[in-house]
């Protein structure tokens, strides 16, 4: 039986993180090479999301060195609902899922504007399989 040091946990967690990344931007890249546009009901989210969280949480939301993915199996509206979303914006988040540190809260949208990022952001985890 192998022992797991913690050092060697925190570097399998890494490596799991890292190939959900990969596997979250391999499908949005399929995805957007099969050309599926964005319906027209969540177009104004993208734009509020590409405005205001995109710099962190990357295009399509699967994440940069400055914040995680969006579309990834932990924010799934079953562990995270749409007003965890809502708080996050609001209050800012303390990190406990990544390493990206703390997140701020963010002054420039509203709750409406929250709600239609949100809507955009659950269109692109059932995109990537994710509901």
């Amino acid at each position: 039986m192998k022992v797991v040091t913690v050092r060697g946990w925190v570097k399998a967690r890494w490596l799991l993180a890292a190939s959900g990344l990969l596997l979250v931007a391999l499908s949005w890249e399929a995805c957007a090479k099969q050309g599926t546009a964005v319906p027209a009901e969540f177009q104004a989210g993208e734009v509020k999301f590409r405005a205001n969280c995109a710099r962190c949480h990357g295009e399509g939301g699967v994440g940069t060195n400055q914040g995680p993915p969006l579309v990834h199996k932990i924010y799934e509206p079953s562990h995270h609902g749409d007003p965890a979303f809502q708080r996050a914006a609001a209050n800012g988040v303390r990190a406990h899922h990544w390493q990206f540190g703390d997140m701020p809260r963010i002054e420039t949208v509203t709750p409406a504007d929250v709600e239609q990022i949100v809507a955009y952001v659950r269109w692109l985890q059932r995109q990537a399989g994710i509901h």
